[in-house]
């Protein structure tokens, strides 16, 4: 009998999972995901070299076999980029050659998909909301299972091929890679957190674990691990621009090997694409040149700066082509030693940027000693890192003479701690002090005496403004008082001058009365307006010429009353023609009309 809705007990009843079967019943979901991102990130690095492979296949103009021995290929050339080594069985002398050169730019391509797939296994896919929680130790688990399994079977089938793998690397190497690429993932789904390594760190005594692991300490290892990154970044880079600079100085040799080594079309095209795989091996290559201990090229040929042996008899390749010849060293080769110089200044620069912070307090700025083996820390990291890359870029490509081919991995990181500590704990040590360093106080300025100032001109006392006085009212002037007779003749005196030709009338004394003439009359004020003034040259018939309107006259100060009581002198009296003829002739009248006696006359 199926329970309806109606007869179910109500959830409160129901009896719930135990929790561990609540967890056990959440973690395969979680493990499935892992192991089939594990699987698809090794088949999706299979399929990569499978379509490569059948291509160049396809293109051939000679295929001397079939699309198996293509995938056999492809599954060998894809255990190669996890860096394991293979074995060429088709031999000429019939020895099999081992072929332990890894491309590494090959080995990015596996690394990239299974940090993928363990990060896309913790964030449940790409909404980054997952419907069931995985935590990172399912997710890793899963994800190195799935790999394995199909990296197990493609071992198994490239086993059955020409070019067959090693068995003792790709045991080694394959679980290696597989283990950390998924770490790596699940460490950065996460956010890249520190509590895992502190959890590790809880068990360390607690005396060692402050003085290796504390504050300080983590912030030495954070400086340590850039100056390093700088450094191993700064001598990679100088090798490659070494080995651009040297395939274009032997040009000709390298264009030459390209063309020889294969005719077809498909052929070239192959061995572009392995020189292009072959380009960080170059560059590491020529690191460890610039470095001083070289690479070798065959058992007991070695080429460095200083000297360079006979290379034994080399296949025709274009990047051997730009090998440095034989004989010994030149000042040009003497001047790629400038690459770890470089180098090594850059890990002193990193380690001071994090001691001492360009613009930072000085106070807050590292010690000496700690600055030092800070810098100590990253030559060491710095010649860790190169050794590894010398490991990776070389190995043996046949037998005999060609045992040994590429760098030898503990020479160069012998000598990367060598050229590092030497430079760079000078630089580090110098930025340091020059960040530090006490601002120069600028002396203070001396005072210059004031200069003398002049004496200053006595000034006189500048008069107070008296008030003005109240100007006294204008006296209304009274009326001219009538002439008395005048008993003596008047002085003489000369008439003004008049501008023109002379009148004949005027030649005569002047001043003298006629005979019957009126008295002397007041002229008229010449402030008055409307008076009108009669020339005397003209005749009594000419118009009056009206009198010109007095200037008004500047404000002045009030006159004294002295000079406002002095009666003002009479006018001079006016004389008529009569007058004038009579004294032209010498007779003169009296103011009675009489004739004058001579005694009166002019003389």
């Amino acid at each position: 009998m199926i329970p309806t809705p109606e007869h179910r007990p109500p959830p409160s009843l129901r009896t719930p999972l135990p929790p561990l079967l609540t967890r056990m019943s959440r973690r395969p979901s979680g493990l499935v995901a892992g192991l089939v991102g594990g699987a698809v990130a090794a088949g999706l690095g299979l399929a990569v070299f499978a379509v490569l492979a059948t291509v160049l296949w396809i293109s051939s103009p000679y295929p001397d076999s079939g699309p198996g021995a293509a995938l056999h290929v492809a599954a060998a050339l894809w255990l190669l980029a996890h860096g394991a080594d293979l074995v060429r069985v088709d031999t000429l002398s019939g020895v099999p050659a081992p072929v332990g050169v890894t491309p590494l730019l090959l080995l990015a391509l596996p690394v990239w998909l299974v940090h993928r797939a363990a990060r896309d296994a913790v964030d449940g896919g790409d909404d980054g909301a997952p419907v069931v929680p995985v935590s990172g130790r399912t997710a890793w688990a899963g994800v190195v299972l799935g790999y394995l399994t199909v990296g197990g079977a493609a071992l198994l089938y490239a086993a059955g091929g020409d070019l067959r793998p090693a068995w003792r690397w790709p045991l080694a190497l394959l679980p290696l890679l597989a283990v950390g690429a998924a770490a790596s993932g699940v460490w950065t789904a996460y956010g890249r957190p520190r509590h895992p390594v502190d959890g590790v760190l809880v068990r360390v005594p607690r005396r060692v674990r402050r003085r290796l692991f504390g504050a300080a300490a983590r912030q030495r290892y954070e400086a340590a691990v850039r100056g390093a990154g700088a450094g191993v970044a700064a001598s990679v880079g100088g090798g490659a621009l070494l080995v651009a600079l040297s395939l274009a100085w032997h040009g000709g040799a390298t264009r030459t090997a390209f063309l020889q080594l294969t005719e077809g079309l498909s052929g070239r095209f192959a061995v572009l694409l392995l020189c292009l795989a072959l380009v960080p091996n170059a560059a590491v290559w020529g690191a460890a040149y610039a470095l001083g201990p070289g690479f070798c090229l065959g058992v007991g040929r070695v080429t460095s700066p200083l000297a360079a042996a006979p290379a034994p008899l080399l296949p025709p390749f274009p990047l051997l082509a730009a090998v440095p010849g034989e004989g010994a060293g030149t000042p040009l080769r003497w001047a790629v030693l400038v690459v770890p110089v470089v180098s090594a200044v850059a890990v002193g620069w990193y380690v001071a940027g994090v001691a001492a912070p360009r613009g930072g307090d000085r106070t807050a700025a590292w010690p000496r000693g700690r600055t030092v083996t800070a810098t100590v820390l990253a030559a060491l990291l710095c010649a860790t890192a190169m050794s590894a890359l010398a490991a990776c870029a070389g190995g043996p490509l046949g037998v005999a003479a060609l045992a040994r081919f590429g760098p030898v991995w503990w020479q160069v990181g012998a000598a990367t701690l060598l050229w590092t500590v030497t430079v760079a704990v000078p630089v580090a040590a110098g930025v340091r002090a020059w960040r530090c360093r006490e601002p120069k106080r600028s002396p203070a300025p001396k005072r210059s005496p004031a200069p003398k100032q002049p004496p200053a001109p006595k000034q006189s006392p500048v008069p107070t403004p008296s008030p003005a006085p109240t100007p006294s009212p204008v006296p209304t002037p009274s009326p001219a008082p009538t002439p008395s007779p005048v008993t003596s003749p008047p002085p003489v005196t000369s008439p003004p001058p008049v501008a023109g030709r002379r009148r004949w009338w005027r030649r005569g004394v002047a001043g003298t009365p006629a005979a019957g003439e009126p008295g002397p009359e007041k002229a008229p004020a010449a402030s008055e307006p409307g008076q009108e003034e009669r020339n005397p040259d003209q005749g009594e018939g000419a118009e009056a010429t009206p009198a010109t309107p007095a200037t008004p006259a500047t404000p002045t100060a009030p006159a004294t009353p002295a000079a406002s009581a002095t009666p003002a002198a009479p006018p001079a009296p006016r004389r008529s023609r009569i007058a004038a003829l009579a004294a032209w002739f010498g007779v003169a009248r009296k103011p009675g009309g009489q004739p004058a006696s001579p005694s009166d006359r002019a003389p």
